[in-house]
């Protein structure tokens, strides 16, 4: 049985409009806008409560993440997150782009490939901690809140990616 072609990917400028939607409907439904970084900072200390607690509570950069009589688990930023991935993954097999391959360029090995996605969800990870929010929390929630900060942040996430696509597009062509 031959495998159907891959659906070609939509017009950026209606996926871009589609992701305001959901954010509207977020602000609307929940609230709050979107993030990512903080539901992995709710499992790290639920993971970390479950066999430390005390070294949690007294830490500040966890105990923020705990609720009096609650998990961090229960955060909306959690189930926002597994929805992202329950989507994507049905979005990929209605599009028939679920393939078990890494994505490379000709001059990388997959096991450099790998190591440099690793090196780079670690710094966007830190980086995300020191502005508290990454991407999608600062450039999106923060963004469509006029917050100053959050605008300065994707002006430097801009600079920054200027800064190395030149060494990375290498890796790639």
């Amino acid at each position: 049985m031959e495998a159907k072609p891959a659906q070609p990917y939509w017009n950026p400028y209606v996926a871009g409009f589609g992701l305001g939607l959901v954010l509207l409907t977020a602000f609307v439904v929940m609230g709050r806008g979107l993030g990512a970084s903080g539901a992995f900072a709710s499992t790290i200390t639920a993971g970390l409560n479950a066999v430390a607690p005390g070294h949690v509570a007294a830490n500040p950069a966890y105990a923020e993440y705990l609720k009096e009589g609650t998990t961090p688990l229960k955060d909306w930023l959690v189930f926002e997150v597994l929805g992202v991935f329950v989507g994507g993954f049905l979005s990929g097999l209605l599009a028939h782009r679920v393939t078990r391959t890494v994505e490379k360029g000709p001059r990388i090995s997959t096991r450099n490939r790998l190591i440099f996605a690793f090196i780079g969800g670690a710094l966007m990870g830190i980086g995300a901690k020191l502005a508290r929010g990454c991407t999608s929390g600062q450039a999106l929630t923060g963004g469509a809140l006029l917050n100053a900060g959050s605008w300065g942040f994707m002006i430097m996430v801009f600079v920054g990616a200027y800064a190395f696509a030149y060494v990375m597009r290498r890796q790639w062509t």
